[in-house]
């Protein structure tokens, strides 16, 4: 008899073999009166090779092999399909109780995160930190449309509701224009004469960045349950919480480029479904139901991938908020082009990895780079629409031969950006609140936004001595029990080869590697939110081992519910502890004392 090495489904997106495979095996739970794939293909192997009509007949020789498949089997529709993306393809493969929770649970989560972001966003009634620059930038934009400059006592006059004293003279500014943008759509909206309109679009975009966590989550691990938690663990993690209530850049560059990670999880599944139904077209138009041998070569085209134009204006708008996107283009690129790779060679392709990067990997780069680079220049019409922006005009005072057939504006434009990144290379001040890389992922150095010390009497204290900060500590939970949660999926993407591990792992790396490139730079743990949600996925990801599958015993189950719940209720808890020195609280100096765990906290 013929045995075909092609893969057969085992758990979600299945395996090619028991030493090679991408596998979905953990992490994964079915909902309730969803047979699990595992214990499908368990029943095709215990009861022989699928036939139309008749259920399972006897097999002969497939025993103990779920990863093999009849040749005449193996390019059918459903087993293309099973094999490249598994039992549940989208959620309308939920059952009909289940469809309306795949929106409900990233809606339900999002509200609460958005709760917290919301309530009380006005204070304090005053410019923290880094919004004396990217708040009265964002104002200029709405003004002139580009950065003009203030005189020494700006701040003051924002505080007081009078932001309208803006000189006439450009301002030189180091990060692209899309976060300011979006800042000034809330100022736009409700006033760039107070706190709340300064703030309003950061705590939108984290309140968004909440839901699409949760709707990602529960794509990846395709559980309803894990939707949750993730949904749940970002929105009430302090770090995440402080910059979502803040108008500075870095919610707005994680946003984007997380909206960037879910269109690329959208397009792997289009891309695997377009590749099973040409394979299957092809085998169905053979008299032996597989397609040709030349067809099977290199597998077919795939057409245009519309996700990935999505992904490329995300990206695009990542870099135009900071040029720190630029390495999670770099990262999403290779994994985007590894997914396709490894669906050709499932599929049964033979020169699968030639073919990968021909018909799949080169298409891609075509699609997502340029897309993403006309995102990010248009992002700059305000600067390109006036006439005495910061380099503006330098071109046509800076003659240089050879380039002297790009137009005025470009060259101009070109010179600022090689003018910010010099900027950005020597930029090695002290500050009190810089910390290194090496203490991010245990918080090892947050950065004071603010801090107060109201004397008895004033501003709500009612003791000697109060305390009123802002401090974007991370939920403990969520940090700490998240790098523990990647040293796990570093084994398993190793040992397992799970392709989600290996994609969490690839975000969290293209937000954190990069900047140990760069010791002597001062940086800050706040640029840590850019991979957040990447880190709560991770930790997802391993609380979903630890709550089991849906064909584990009832004990087990149980017991890894408690589990779950305890961690839960744990960071819910940290959380309400914190809440204060996260809001700029009045509290009394020994309360605010209390929640410095840590000397370098303060």
């Amino acid at each position: 008899m013929n045995q075909s090495p092609v893969p057969a489904a085992a758990s979600g997106t299945p395996v090619a073999s028991s030493a090679v495979a991408e596998t979905d095996e953990p992490a994964v739970q079915r909902p309730a009166g969803h047979l699990d794939d595992a214990a499908k293909a368990h029943n095709a192997v215990r009861g022989g090779t699928r036939q139309a009509g008749n259920g399972y007949l006897p097999g002969r020789g497939l025993e103990r092999h779920r990863w093999i498949e009849r040749p005449a089997e193996a390019f059918s529709m459903e087993a293309l399909r099973t094999r490249l993306i598994g039992g549940i393809q989208s959620w309308r493969d939920y059952p009909a109780s289940l469809r309306l929770w795949f929106w409900l649970i990233p809606t339900i989560t999002a509200v609460l995160g958005g709760i917290l972001r919301f309530f009380r966003l006005d204070a304090p009634h005053s410019l923290v930190f880094d919004e004396t620059y990217y708040v009265k930038d964002a104002y200029s934009y709405l003004v002139s449309g580009y950065e003009r400059s203030w005189p020494s006592n700006a701040n003051d006059s924002f505080n007081a509701g009078n932001p309208d004293v803006l000189l006439n003279t450009p301002e030189y500014v180091v990060h692209p224009p899309v976060g300011k943008w979006m800042i000034a759509f809330g100022m736009w909206l409700f006033g760039g004469d107070n706190p709340f309109g300064w703030r309003f679009s950061a705590a939108l975009t984290g309140t968004l960045t909440v839901f699409l966590v949760a709707l990602i989550a529960m794509k990846l691990f395709r559980s309803h349950t894990l939707g949750a938690v993730a949904g749940l663990l970002l929105a009430v993690d302090g770090h995440h919480l402080v910059l979502s209530r803040t108008a500075l850049l870095d919610v707005f560059l994680a946003f984007w480029i997380f909206a960037a990670f879910g269109a690329l999880l959208l397009d792997r599944d289009d891309g695997r479904r377009r590749l099973a139904s040409r394979l299957a077209a092809q085998a169905a138009a053979s008299p032996s139901g597989i397609p040709l041998t030349s067809q099977l070569v290199a597998g077919p085209w795939l057409g245009m991938r519309w996700w990935r134009l999505v992904a490329g204006i995300c990206l695009g708008l990542a870099v135009g908020t900071k040029w720190s996107a630029l390495f999670f283009v770099a990262a999403f690129g290779v994994m985007t082009v590894l997914w396709d790779l490894n669906a050709r060679r499932i599929a049964g392709i033979r020169n699968w990895f030639s073919a990968g990067i021909i018909k799949d990997g080169i298409p891609a780069f075509f699609t997502i780079i340029p897309v993403a680079v006309v995102t990010y220049i248009a992002s700059w019409t305000g600067w390109f629409l006036s006439k005495d922006a910061y380099y503006r005009q330098w071109a046509a005072t800076n003659p240089a031969p050879g380039w002297d057939w790009l137009p005025d504006p470009v060259r101009s434009l070109a010179h600022y950006h090689l003018e910010a990144y010099k900027f950005h290379q020597g930029l090695s001040s002290d500050h009190p609140y810089e910390s290194s890389p090496w203490t991010w992922l245990v918080m090892g150095r947050p950065t004071s936004f603010y801090y107060q010390s109201p004397k008895q009497g004033t501003s709500g204290c009612l003791v000697e001595t109060c305390s009123s900060a802002i401090l974007p500590v991370g939920n403990p939970v969520v940090w700490w029990g998240g790098t523990i949660a990647l040293v796990i999926l570093l084994f398993w993407w190793a040992g397992r080869r799970d392709w989600r591990a290996g994609a969490i792992l690839a975000g969290v790396a293209a937000g954190y590697l990069p900047w140990f490139m760069y010791p002597e730079r001062t940086m800050f743990i706040f640029y840590a939110v850019s991979f957040e949600p990447f880190l709560v996925l991770g930790l997802t990801y391993v609380l979903g081992l630890v709550l089991g599958r849906s064909s584990d015993p009832p004990w087990r189950r149980r017991s890894g519910l408690y589990v779950v719940a305890v961690v839960l209720v744990l960071a819910v808890l940290a959380t309400a502890f914190f809440y204060p020195v996260l809001t700029a609280e009045v509290i009394s100096y020994q309360e605010w004392r209390m929640r410095m765990w840590m000397p370098s906290w303060i």
